[in-house]
């Protein structure tokens, strides 16, 4: 059988648009003479749809959709398209399928559902759709395929020997009812290190059941997800036939009948990988808002410079405007880095002075404040009226503006409401601020855009005299480690402790955390790249006291 795996990058409820991209994936499938051609999970919808779901004219539309599929698949003949969408239920509940559509010839012969639905992390499809009734192979050309939709290839015993999450196994269930091919279509959102764990599973499965396995994933930015594709074809002794490329739309033909040869499986370098995730995820969260130019605050520090050069990368020098904002504290080796950096990376730039602005400020506030002495209140004054400045170009101009933080000073709520974390989307924060270090080293790999002082400097908000991050927190080396056991990994306080942690640092940083929710419950979103980012995939209580 000839299979054209179509790895493509939707957007979320355009149903048009997707659709194009479908009927172009059907041209390249008829070019190759292919038997089916296989789109990722929940395509013509974009995944993830989340309360689109709950609305019937919605529904109405992928239902039209779906009979424009089955119209114009008569004009491809021996072609069989395997459709990824939500398709309404007649049973008893949500009355909604996540489900895998198997059209040809005008007519939809087969409809496989979803059968583990998950609810953990950024997942919550048990709320939108019922689980699959039953599990079948469906018979097709010479082939009994075995279709799964994403999670029901999670539940492998060997990926989780100690607790699987789900009582059955749909791969195992068509294993048994004689599947001869394995496809499963995903739309499996990225994180650090996550490749290695899908290509270990996929290839468990194929050696378990002796069979080829296609895994076919969506790539691309929807919200805070990124999906980074991969998609792969594996032999019967689980060794690669075809390994798609990473971050881009890519559609590959693979004839099941004929000799093959195998590749070796070679996981992406995580650092360029992130990289990589992070530039798609701005230029998709860009581009599908509508919007073709962004603006950023460069404050000569690490983390603006960073987001600067992904901005570069994802929409073009040109579209990005970076804004130097003096303040009475700021050096003017900061407004030179960020001067020089701009024009390493052939962007616009300016500068505008924020004394005066803060002067009126203070003089307003004098008399209200006579009786206090100076404290973070004049630090965040600063930041706010250089989110305002912001917030301005952004209105004037139509640029969606970028928040710099990372993924540390979000946790620990070392940021200004209404300040530097104003912003349509937050860049890095899900990035630990030692992975700003080394993304930054990976984009100097060839030569120095990042100017080298901006690498080297004691990092430092300049809201007061002297001022470096290391005054108020712990050493970025320590800090991120603990934060990434206590927030990625679940572990205690007291869990922390025995792990060698000072104790009361530890108990200081995760009463700061926690303390700190109402600001990130406010922030732009967060492009993912870690397993446990904040925003949709951490559900954490405000008002709670925990430790």
């Amino acid at each position: 059988m000839k299979i054209t795996a179509a790895q493509l990058n939707p957007t979320v409820g355009d149903i048009e648009g997707n659709l194009e991209g479908l009927q172009n994936a059907m041209y390249i499938g008829q070019r190759d003479k292919c038997d089916l051609l296989v789109l990722p999970e929940l395509y013509l919808t974009g995944y993830p749809p989340q309360d689109l779901l709950g609305k019937p004219w919605f529904i109405e539309r992928i239902i039209r959709a779906i009979e424009r599929i089955k119209e114009f698949s008569h004009n491809f003949y021996g072609m069989g398209i395997l459709l990824g969408t939500p398709y309404p239920g007649s049973l008893p509940g949500k009355g909604l399928f996540n489900s895998a559509l198997l059209i040809d010839q005008g007519q939809i012969i087969a409809a496989q559902h979803k059968s583990l639905l998950p609810s953990y992390d950024v997942f919550d499809e048990a709320r939108y759709f019922d689980p699959a009734a039953h599990i079948e192979p469906v018979h097709f050309k010479d082939e009994l395929l075995g279709i799964s939709i994403c999670e029901d290839a999670w539940n492998d015993a060997s990926l989780w020997p100690e607790k699987q999450m789900y009582s059955w196994d749909p791969i195992q269930i068509l294993a048994d009812k004689g599947a001869s091919i394995f496809i499963n279509i995903s739309a499996s959102p990225f994180h650090a290190g996550k490749e290695d764990i899908r290509y270990r599973l996929i290839k468990n499965h194929a050696q378990k059941h002796n069979k080829i396995f296609f895994y076919v994933n969506q790539v691309g930015g929807n919200d805070e997800l990124i999906f980074d594709g991969r998609s792969i074809c594996l032999d019967p002794s689980g060794k690669p036939i075809k390994i798609f490329p990473a971050f881009q739309e890519y559609i590959a033909t693979i004839d099941t009948k004929q000799q093959y040869s195998t590749s070796p499986y070679l996981p992406l370098d995580e650092i360029e990988s992130v990289y990589q995730a992070l530039v798609m995820g701005t230029r998709d969260y860009i581009t599908k808002c509508g919007f073709n130019k962004v603006v950023l605050g460069l404050s000569g520090g690490i983390d603006s410079a960073l987001t600067a050069c992904l901005a570069c990368e994802a929409v073009g020098a040109r579209n990005v405007l970076g804004i130097s904002m003096p303040s009475p504290h700021s050096s003017q080796g900061s407004i030179e880095d960020s001067r020089k950096l701009a024009d390493n990376l052939g962007m616009d730039f300016k500068v505008i002075p924020i004394q005066d602005v803060y002067k009126t400020y203070i003089d307003t506030l004098a008399e209200h404040f006579k009786d206090n002495l100076p404290d973070t209140t004049e630090e965040n004054l600063q930041a706010r009226i250089r989110g305002n400045l912001l917030m301005a170009f952004s209105n004037k101009l139509g640029y969606l503006l970028l928040s710099t933080g990372n993924k540390s000073e979000m946790a620990l709520g070392y940021c200004t409401l209404y300040g530097d974390m104003s912003g349509g989307l937050s860049v890095l924060a899900d990035v630990p601020k030692t992975m700003v270090y080394d993304l930054s080293s990976f984009i100097n790999r060839k030569e120095e855009i990042i100017p080298i002082q901006i690498i080297i400097k004691p990092p430092s908000a300049e809201l007061r005299p002297g001022q470096v991050d290391q005054d108020d927190l712990p050493p970025y080396e320590i800090l991120d480690k603990i934060l990434h056991c206590y927030i990625e990994e679940s572990s205690s306080v007291t869990d922390l402790i025995n792990m060698g942690f000072e104790a009361e640092m530890v108990k200081w940083i995760v009463k700061t955390i926690d303390r700190n929710e109402y600001k990130r419950r406010q922030a732009a979103p967060a492009l993912k790249v870690t397993s446990k980012a904040f925003g949709m995939g951490r559900r954490m209580p405000i008002a709670a006291k925990i430790y």
